[in-house]
């Protein structure tokens, strides 16, 4: 159909919703003004537009095609006939098909992408300690790998990634925590030894309080009248003093903030085996799991029991579902505890370094394993079948000494080494966990240079990491200004 060319031509087209066709000449100013790269490229005085809505599969506009035709310098013109347009109409059928598949590859990547970042989100919200870690570990690994990319000596001189790797990395940096949502909170934010769901310090300060009474009491039924309990309590002053230093003693090894020498690891067994008398039922008020943990039948009340206590009902056995065989099929070769926890007291306040035992400690670095599965069973696309090894190797280490797989420094890719390098570096610089401040940046520097020395980490994508900028820009970014206590890094290269 001829229109006034009052209006563009494909807005003429959205209006109608059909096809339009508009005269245009060089003697009008208005076309002139509007369309004269159109008059140049065609060398023509006079064009003729078709323009037509692009329909996609649910009959839903999403453009306009408009072609163009060159008119002679005079006269009207052939008209273009039902037979052209219904040709243009259906040629435009494939463009809006070639349209509609783009904006649907768009929208499933944007929706993909968003998807991963809200796991992300959700797992650093689990947690207020973790917060920030599954943002930053992404940001910190693309800036390492654009300091790969852009080298020009070295090891790295000739390193570059494809769009596609690009898209790999994203996403494997976003997913490489996301095994972290079968990490139960009170693993995650452990604070002190004998932190479960709550801190049993306060029932182990309970019993001192009883020792301490019972210390008086017993002086006292000794003597009788004021002068007597006076004197009783004078006499019991040694003992309760060598409780409050005990309790203190115990307080203290809870903390986790030193190696536990042998010699406080025998003070502490000593402490352990001193004797209090229970006189209520321990099997009152229990949850079921906790009475089918109890063992039978219980000991005649009153009961001696042991001041700090490694007790059968502490042991939590491990699902058969949970145990990974020697010939797994992801290649798992981490040393699996017997247990899946054990919370006795002993057990956990001898731990010799940090706060976590064996079970909570593999039950942490567990979060790798379920990351490693989880992206397993997903159908990623072939450029994108990188992404579970770039995401569940960022704890292995160069020497084949890391978890799950002891994969060696050749078996990483090096998008897995940058990562590990992102994930070591945000971990010790982070000022949100509960157990440590961030540590300053020469301090942090000075770890990871002896890592690399070590081979636990790629001494090479190290020294990248410094001399690229890439450690200074991440710290000016992500750490308080007061922990950047260093100027120059190049004193940490080996």
């Amino acid at each position: 159909m001829k229109t006034p060319d009052s209006l563009a031509a494909p807005v003429q087209a959205l209006r109608a919703d059909g096809p339009v066709e508009v005269d245009l000449s060089w003697d009008n100013p208005g076309h002139l003004t509007a369309y004269e790269p159109l008059f140049a490229a065609l060398s023509a005085a006079r064009v003729r537009l078709l323009s037509l809505p692009l329909k996609n599969r649910q009959d839903e506009t999403i453009g306009t095609l408009t072609l163009s035709f060159v008119l002679p310098a005079k006269g009207e013109g052939e008209p273009l006939g039902a037979a052209r347009v219904a040709f243009v109409r259906a040629l435009s059928g494939t463009a809006a098909l070639a349209i509609d598949n783009n904006l649907l590859l768009r929208a499933r990547k944007e929706l993909l992408d968003s998807f991963i970042q809200l796991v992300a989100g959700a797992i650093d919200a689990k947690s207020p300690y973790t917060g920030g870690h599954c943002q930053r570990v992404p940001e910190l690994t693309r800036m390492l790998a654009q300091a790969a990319c852009d080298a020009t000596e070295g090891p790295y001189a000739g390193f570059a990634m494809t769009a596609d790797e690009w898209e790999a990395l994203h996403i494997a940096a976003w997913l490489h925590d996301c095994g972290k949502v079968t990490t139960p909170e009170y693993v995650v934010d452990k604070a002190t030894k004998l932190e479960t769901l709550y801190n049993r310090i306060h029932e182990i300060r309970t019993r001192f309080e009883v020792l301490k009474r019972d210390a008086l009491i017993e002086r006292l039924q000794q003597r009788l009248g004021v002068d007597g309990t006076a004197l009783a309590q004078a006499d019991s002053a040694g003992v309760l003093a060598a409780l409050d230093a005990d309790f203190a003693f115990v307080a203290g090894c809870n903390q986790g903030g030193e190696v536990l020498s042998a010699e406080h690891l025998a003070r502490l067994h000593e402490i352990a085996a001193r004797r209090w008398q229970r006189t209520l039922d321990d099997s009152l008020g229990l949850s079921f799991d906790e009475a089918r943990r109890l063992p039978r039948p219980r000991p005649a009340l009153p009961a001696a029991e042991r001041l700090l206590a490694d007790r059968p009902e502490h042991i939590l056995a491990r699902p058969a579902g949970d145990k990974i065989d020697d010939g797994n099929r992801w290649g798992f070769r981490m040393a699996q505890p017997e247990h899946l926890y054990h919370r006795g007291e002993l057990h956990n306040l001898a731990v010799s370094r940090g706060t976590l035992t064996d079970e909570e400690r593999y039950k942490i670095n567990d979060h790798i394993v379920q990351t490693l599965k989880m992206l397993a069973e997903l159908p990623f696309p072939r450029h994108l079948r990188a992404v579970p090894e770039i995401a569940g190797s960022h704890h292995e280490r160069m020497d084949g000494k890391g978890y799950p797989r002891r994969l060696t420094g050749e078996q990483m890719s090096p998008q897995a080494r940058m990562m590990a390098i992102a994930d070591v570096f945000e971990a010790l610089t982070a000022d949100d966990r509960p157990y440590k401040p961030g540590k300053p940046l020469s301090e942090a520097l000075t770890i990871l240079s002896r890592m690399a020395r070590e081979q636990h980490l790629d001494a090479e994508l190290f020294e990248l990491f410094l001399r690229s900028g890439a450690c200074m820009a991440y710290a000016r970014r992500f750490m308080p200004a007061e922990l950047i206590d260093v100027e120059n890094v190049g004193a940490y290269l080996s």
